[in-house]
């Protein structure tokens, strides 16, 4: 510190005082324990964390996999005591799900199966019949049971079925199907959309996207499929330039055995399972099936969670 003062005689003082600085060390320990308490406090914070959200992101994978409809293995419970009651609630729930797949399963397996015999002896019974027009009817009335019973076994053991996911190209995948159903007959364009990879049980899948395409084709002659991807779904769509839906019927034609045929002729309108199938597939892995007019036609979209 400098000081210069003027004097009453003209002459002037000058002062200056110089003190060397001493570090305080109790303030240097002080705040060397309060930055190693900071990073012991910081360390403990990220273990409790961390040991809290393994099993909850081991429970979010499970829980995703289970809404694909992927055999997935029991969660460990693990953790906080609401985490391990969380994952023991999340056992539980499979286990039923699973149990009451099984007997649904097994019940439609059951009801198709004997309503074979009856079927069966009506079918022998009617050759009884006089009258040829009233044979014909009862016997086109028997063969439609018999069909609608060959396709509930069908959808029973399909459903009962587990086939593994796995890593495909969707795009070659519905690719390879158009090309098939071509050479079958059918008139099908199909839009490459490049590589898409996903994981799906393909088997599945191409049966879903085949009865989609299949009921293009039979009310419109031809259809068009392509892909997209949006911000949270991979669309697989199929366009045709058919009669449509009525708005009203839209949702209903995804009912078992439901068709807007109303000749109930299995040559024009099937036994109405196929769009049944489809959307249940489409659900077992995560997504769903929507119908809109496509002025003319309709435009169905199988739409699948981007993973």
């Amino acid at each position: 510190m400098g000081l210069v003062v003027p004097l009453p005689n003209g002459a002037w003082l000058n002062a200056v005082f110089y003190k060397s600085h001493i570090p305080d060390l109790g303030t240097i320990e002080s705040l060397a324990s309060t930055i190693a308490a900071a990073l012991v406090l910081c360390l403990f914070g990220f273990i409790s964390t961390r040991r809290i959200a393994r099993p909850l992101q081991a429970l979010a994978q499970a829980a995703e996999g289970l809404g694909r409809g992927e055999g997935v293995s029991p969660v460990t419970e693990r953790g906080s005591d609401d985490i391990r009651n969380l994952c023991v609630a999340f056992n539980q729930m499979q286990h039923r799900l699973h149990r009451f797949i099984d007997d649904r399963t097994r019940m439609l397996a059951a009801i198709g199966h004997d309503l074979r015999t009856p079927l069966t002896t009506l079918r022998l019974r009617t050759e009884l019949v006089a009258d040829e027009e009233l044979k014909a009817r009862m016997v086109e009335t028997i063969e439609e049971m018999q069909a609608m019973t060959a396709a509930t076994l069908t959808f029973s053991k399909n459903d009962a079925a587990v086939e593994d996911t796995r890593n495909v190209d969707l795009g070659a995948l519905v690719g390879s199907l158009c090309d098939d159903m071509a050479e079958l007959g059918h008139d099908i364009a199909f839009v490459d959309s490049g590589v898409i990879a996903y994981r799906c049980r393909p088997d599945g899948l191409k049966r879903a996207v085949r009865n989609l395409i299949e009921n293009a084709c039979r009310y419109a002659d031809s259809a068009t499929v392509s892909l997209a991807l949006t911000g949270n779904s991979v669309d697989i769509c199929v366009d045709d330039q058919g009669p449509g839906i009525p708005l009203e019927e839209i949702e209903q034609v995804f009912a078992p055995f439901y068709r807007l045929e109303q000749s109930r002729s299995r040559e024009t309108g099937g036994v109405g399972l196929g769009l049944s199938i489809a959307r249940a597939i489409a659900r077992q892995h995560g997504g769903n099936i929507h119908f809109s007019p496509n002025t003319p036609g309709l435009h169905a979209v199988l739409s699948l969670p981007r993973i």
